[in-house]
């Protein structure tokens, strides 16, 4: 194209926009975290209700992400990301004013709208960035999501223990505004567009048996796993997900082209990224309350959530760093061998937690580690996604992706919570997770790599192309990945 060599000099700017907009999103994962104990008391309302500030956000950025995935794909990727973004900042401003906890569910469930920005954000890139540019940008945009989430906990305890809760909020706005004037600067609208009509049916449908799934899996242990709500929810979602496939494989204009994503390197790694999912967010759970806990205990570290956070922030620098190896890896050998790699890596993090867990740095260590195996497979997924799709599908596939990991994340949280239930030790009269569960817990995690790993060894093998495209080698993919539009 005659532009190409005039857009060249945005990309970097392009690339640190759309990085800083992916990070600013995922810090809403971790932004109530230090004040959870407390909202039942700021919200005066019963623990069981408080819940749901977090609960909303995670029902709403699974319904969100692959709806406006689609719609970028139809109706402009740039257009569809600023709209995520005044949702984040309506969201945050809802927040920053609620004192009690129905205008907090409905803040925290319109910050979870804003959870496509990094799909979004990738499918510009494939749009916009010269080849040689695309894979370590891409791998960046993806691991901003653990980016943010790393580095989110230590910002969010030093602003909730020296301010008051709503500043929390306050600060979350003026990123989203800072976001979204830099999007409108430096981000161009993409061309690449699939048009047509938007199913409706298709996006209710979906996001009934998401949320009857989702609900079931956070709530369970709550409502009780054999309570009838519960089984009734999954009993749902085991209905309503299989008659939302057979309907959308015969619509003409899906919200999600089943057909793509049944190939098989579509599919493999969507399966993958569940099991990768679950093993990042293990780490999150566990590490912060070992430290946490009380020294009395013989292996809590007695530490602040300050404390804490700066523990895990580390991680979420070393994710950065890797996106640019990730990418080198994924050029030379294809990114099927940066996954793999990646969720080896992640494995022996947890495998090196279980007999190192009784000195600070210890944890300082391991989180590193982990996340630089996290950096890896998430620096991968996206390339392995976009070489076995059209480039007017990009965003779409990219966010059902990215609804992949959240529900590995999910589960992640409610099976470690049943394990850290069951095994407890008495500490002055208190039940509490004991170092056996702990431990059991980071060996869930190193399984749930090892099953990533070994997924992972299922999707085509792939070559370098002359021009530096990767090529399937599969008999079903051999179309050559689409690294330029």
């Amino acid at each position: 194209m005659s532009d190409a060599p005039a857009a060249a000099p945005r990309s970097p700017a392009v690339v640190a926009v759309l990085a800083f907009a992916g990070i600013v999103v995922s810090l809403m994962q971790t932004l109530v975290i230090p004040i959870v104990p407390e909202l039942p008391r700021l919200l005066d309302a019963p623990a069981s209700d408080t819940a749901w500030a977090v609960t909303a956000t995670l029902l709403a950025a699974a319904v969100a992400t692959p709806v406006v995935g689609r719609l970028g794909d139809m109706f402009g990727k740039r257009r569809m990301l600023l709209i995520s973004g005044v949702m984040l900042i309506i969201g945050s401003v809802v927040c920053a004013l609620a004192d009690s906890l129905l205008p907090m569910i409905i803040g925290r469930a319109l910050q979870g709208l804003a959870s496509g920005v990094i799909p979004l954000g990738i499918s510009i890139m494939r749009d916009e960035l010269p080849a040689e540019r695309l894979a370590s940008a891409t791998a960046l945009m993806s691991a901003s999501l653990g980016i943010g989430g790393a580095l989110g906990l230590p910002a969010a305890a030093l602003i909730a223990d020296n301010f008051s809760w709503h500043v929390l909020f306050w600060t979350s706005a003026a990123l989203g505004a800072v976001a979204i004037a830099l999007v409108t600067a430096f981000v161009p609208e993409s061309k690449v567009r699939s048009g047509g009509r938007f199913d409706l049916v298709g996006a209710l449908g979906m996001a009934t048996g998401l949320i009857c799934l989702l609900l079931a899996i956070s709530k369970g242990a709550d409502w009780g796993w054999g309570s009838g709500t519960t089984i009734g929810l999954f009993l749902a979602a085991v209905v309503i997900l299989p008659a939302w496939g057979f309907f959308e494989l015969r619509t003409d204009q899906p919200l999600v082209d089943l057909r793509t994503t049944a190939r098989r390197q579509v599919l493999v790694t969507n399966l993958a990224s569940i099991a990768v999912g679950f093993a990042m967010f293990a780490m999150s759970l566990v590490i912060p309350q070992l430290l946490q806990l009380p020294s009395r205990t013989g292996y809590g570290l007695g530490q602040s959530m300050l404390a804490a956070g700066l523990v895990m922030a580390p991680s979420g620098l070393v994710m950065m760093a890797t996106a640019p190896i990730s990418a080198a890896v994924s050029k030379a050998r294809g990114p099927k061998v940066t996954l793999m790699t990646g969720a080896l890596i992640v494995a022996a993090g947890y495998g090196l937690n279980i007999v190192l867990m009784s000195e600070v740095w210890h944890f300082v260590l391991v989180s590193c580690v982990i996340g630089a195996g996290i950096g890896f497979t998430y620096g991968s997924m996206p390339a392995l996604i976009m070489g076995a799709v059209p480039a007017s599908e990009t965003a779409a596939a990219n966010s059902l992706n990215t609804l992949m990991r959240s529900i590995g994340t999910s589960s992640a949280s409610a099976i470690a919570g049943v394990i850290l239930a069951q095994l407890t030790t008495d500490f002055g009269g208190y039940a509490l997770p004991s170092e056996d569960g702990f431990k059991a817990v980071l060996a869930v995690g190193a399984g749930a790599a090892l099953l990533a790993f070994a997924v992972a060894s299922f999707i085509p093998r792939q070559r370098v192309a002359g021009d530096g495209t990767l090529v399937a080698e599969g008999p079903a993919e051999s179309a050559e990945v689409a690294a330029k539009s």
